[in-house]
C-alpha cells in the first residue's frame, strides 16, 4: 500500500528540517559567545595612534622569538640580530588557548643564559598562545604573540 504525500506531510518535513538548522545555529552562536575571551584593547583608535612607532622600535631590536614546551616547562628563546641570546630587563605575559581564557596562566621566568624558563605544568595537546611582553635593557617595549604547538 502506497501512502499519498499530502501538504501536511510536506509542511511537517519542512518545519522539522528548518527546526534542526535553527537549533544547530543557536547552539553554535551560544558556544561562540560563551568562549569568546574578549577584546584585545579597550579602544582600538587610541591603540592605533602609536602602532607604527611601536612597531618600528620593536623591529629595530632585531629580535627573533621561539617558544617550546618541554618537560612541563615553557622555554622562550630571544635571539638578537647577531644570533646570540638576549637578556631582557623584564619578561611577562599570558600563556593560554586562543579561544578561551579558562586555562590562562602567567608564567614566572628565570634566565638560564640561553632561554627564559617557566614551570607551566603539563599543557594539553593542541595550539597555545604565549602573549609575550618584554622590556629590552634600554627600555624598549616588545610585544609578540608566539604560537606553541603542543604534541602529546
Amino acid at each position: 500500500m502506497v501512502r499519498e504525500i499530502t501538504g501536511k506531510h510536506v509542511l511537517i518535513g519542512t518545519v522539522s528540517a528548518f527546526s534542526v538548522i535553527i537549533g544547530v545555529n543557536l547552539f553554535m552562536a551560544y558556544s561562540a559567545v560563551r568562549t569568546f575571551p574578549g577584546l584585545e584593547v579597550k579602544n582600538s583608535y587610541v591603540a592605533s595612534q602609536t602602532f607604527n612607532a611601536d612597531k618600528a622600535s620593536q623591529e629595530a631590536l632585531g629580535w627573533t622569538i621561539d617558544a617550546t614546551d618541554k618537560d612541563e616547562k615553557l622555554y622562550v628563546t630571544i635571539t638578537g640580530a647577531d644570533g646570540l641570546p638576549v637578556e631582557v630587563a623584564s619578561i611577562t605575559g599570558t600563556l593560554g588557548r586562543a579561544t578561551n581564557t579558562s586555562q590562562d596562566q602567567a608564567p614566572q621566568f628565570t634566565f638560564d643564559g640561553t632561554s627564559y624558563v617557566a614551570d607551566t605544568g603539563a599543557l594539553a595537546a593542541g595550539n597555545w598562545n604565549y602573549r609575550m611582553v618584554a622590556t629590552a635593557l634600554d627600555g624598549t617595549p616588545f610585544k609578540q604573540r608566539v604560537v606553541i604547538h603542543v604534541k602529546r
